[in-house]
């Protein structure tokens, strides 16, 4: 892996089956799958884990504890936006929208070109915590 690069992304949801069901779909959209964690593993941590993996890193996930788990995920508040996936095209923004939309996934804002840099496409979308997703075609020169 590339220096600089994520190495992996740790999510906490309030319900785990709930967002391993949704995460199996949109993961697999950006090319990742779930891979088995070592019971050793999540003995070790404590907790329950689940994980998805691909060529560009992981991404793990763990159920939220106590009276943390009722709480909802603010994007404007310190801490993490968004998460945005690469795509290799702008048909792929298009037909991971027309999946997020069989899927019943809240869509923020539709596939559109967006002012951020020059052949910006996306779409945006919530996990069912309200987490903000995005998948992106931007042609780098």
């Amino acid at each position: 892996m590339a220096r600089g690069g994520i190495n992996h992304l740790a999510l906490t949801v309030s319900d785990l089956e709930r967002s391993a069901k949704f995460y199996d779909e949109v993961l697999g959209l950006a090319g990742y799958t779930r891979q088995e964690v070592p019971e050793s593993t999540q003995t070790a941590m404590k907790t329950r884990l689940l994980a998805w993996v691909s060529p560009a890193g992981s991404v793990t996930m763990r159920p939220a504890k106590g009276e943390s788990a009722d709480k909802t995920h603010d994007r404007n508040a310190p801490g993490l936006n968004h998460i945005a996936f690469a795509v290799e095209c702008r048909t792929d923004v298009d037909e991971v929208h027309e999946r997020l939309e069989k899927m019943g996934a809240q869509i923020l804002d539709a596939p559109a070109e967006y002012p951020y840099f020059p052949g910006y496409y996306a779409v945006y979308f919530t996990d069912p915590d309200g987490l903000k997703l995005e998948f992106v075609y931007w042609p780098q020169p």
